[in-house]
């Protein structure tokens, strides 16, 4: 019995410190939200035909995240992150009774479900650490936090989320620190995919893959370097560069005249944020260039043309997205502050095109945006926020605005760590 009594509280022993090891943690988003302008497909291209179209509304779960990390000892570590977006995927199959009683394959459900974290690190000290796996990108503020709390809107800010990817994720190597006012990291990644640049997103799809593996004929250099001198302020600057053509597969380009064209794609971002004891201010200013835009333009719009994976619109030769947003919570003019909750009010203007073009290609006009939002933010505890926001996008002439309201809940936490 003595035996049988140490065994138990010997494994207790070692599962308690495994547990201890153990990092779990999340988050996730539910949105509600109506859109009052027409969602037809052809409202920019004819849009005096769909002004004062009805109002469509949408459910969403834009993200939910589970994040799984543990700490192996002696400077080594992994962590994973799992994430379904829109609700993941589903399939079944059903017997179709009223089609001669045929198999049919049927979509239940769309989204993604995508492994965006995977890496094992060696720390050597604090300001020293690698990473080899798959890595976030810190390109851009939004890629850095991108975590629902770290922003006031319901969904993630327009315009950094339009022209980047977002979030940006790849497999490769990564060197990075941080000293009591400065933090950096570098990576060596797989360069993104000019193929998959488009008109109305510019660079966003370019990280993405439709094959079973990530093509890395080129590879892409990221630098990120934050500033932490300043009291309850962060100052970041971040880019990334690489080569687009060439990139994809098969690689059938290189013997044929296109060979020479490089399509070099330069991204560079600043962002800050300020998080006093009421007020939090964030903003970033974000700008993007390929070059031989034109000439890559028509390679992929050729490409195309025979069911390829590849998007057909132009990429504009530059892109841009620059965003500031300030919340005060009020609350303690109301409630005694040791009740723990927050309410936020807040507003957010941005700005983005995601297509400039070269002098030599067709201009679109609806790409170039302004949007503004304001709203609420209540977080019952610090985990949780319930977010509410009226936002209106400002086209040029002849579009159509397109005001909205969406209602959020998210949360954001560490379960075990």
């Amino acid at each position: 019995m003595k035996r049988i009594v140490c065994i138990i509280f010997c494994l207790g022993v070692c599962l308690g410190a495994a547990a201890q090891r153990l990092t779990v943690g999340g988050y996730g988003e539910v949105a509600l939200g109506r859109d009052f302008y027409s969602d037809n497909v052809y409202r920019y291209s004819r849009p005096e035909a769909y002004a004062g179209e009805p109002s469509h509304g949408r459910f969403d779960i834009p993200h939910a995240v589970v994040y799984l990390g543990y700490d192996f000892g002696k400077g080594w570590s992994m962590q994973t992150e799992i994430e379904f977006e829109h609700g993941g995927t589903g399939a079944a199959v059903e017997k179709e009774f009223t089609e001669a009683g045929e198999w049919e394959s049927e979509v239940e459900k769309g989204g993604e479900v995508e492994l965006e974290q995977f890496w094992l690190q060696k720390s050597f000290f604090p300001a020293l650490n690698l990473r080899i796996g798959h890595l976030v990108v810190p390109v851009g503020g939004l890629n850095h936090a991108h975590e629902p709390l770290n922003f006031f809107t319901v969904y993630r800010p327009e315009g950094e989320s339009t022209i980047l990817p977002s979030t940006w994720h790849e497999t490769g190597i990564s060197l990075w620190g941080r000293t009591a006012h400065w933090g950096y990291e570098a990576q060596v990644i797989a360069a993104l995919d000019g193929f998959l640049f488009d008109r109305d997103h510019f660079v966003h799809y370019g990280a993405a893959s439709p094959y079973e593996w990530r093509v890395a004929n080129n590879y892409g250099a990221v630098l990120r370097v934050d500033n932490y001198s300043v009291k309850d302020l962060r100052l970041s600057l971040s880019g990334y560069y690489g080569q687009s053509m060439h990139t994809s597969y098969p690689n059938d380009l290189h013997n044929t005249r296109y060979a020479d064209i490089k399509a070099h794609t330069f991204l560079g971002s600043f962002d800050f944020a300020y998080q006093g004891k009421r007020l939090i201010v964030r903003g970033n200013a974000d700008y993007g260039r390929v070059g031989d835009a034109v000439t890559l333009s028509t390679v992929k719009r050729n490409l195309s043309s025979n069911n390829a994976p590849y998007k057909k619109t132009p990429v504009g030769q530059q892109a841009l997205a620059a965003g500031v947003e300030g919340g005060y919570d009020i609350l303690p003019w109301f409630v005694h502050q040791e009740s723990g909750q927050k309410l936020f009010v807040f507003a957010r203007y941005e700005y983005y095109d995601s297509y400039i073009p070269a002098a030599d290609q067709q201009d679109y006009p609806f790409t170039d945006r302004h949007r503004i939002a304001a709203g609420v933010n209540w977080l019952p505890i610090p985990q949780i926020a319930v977010k509410a926001e009226y936002s209106r996008r400002f086209l040029k002439a002849p579009y159509n605005p397109e005001p909205s309201v969406n209602l959020g809940i998210v949360y954001m936490a560490f379960f075990q760590k």
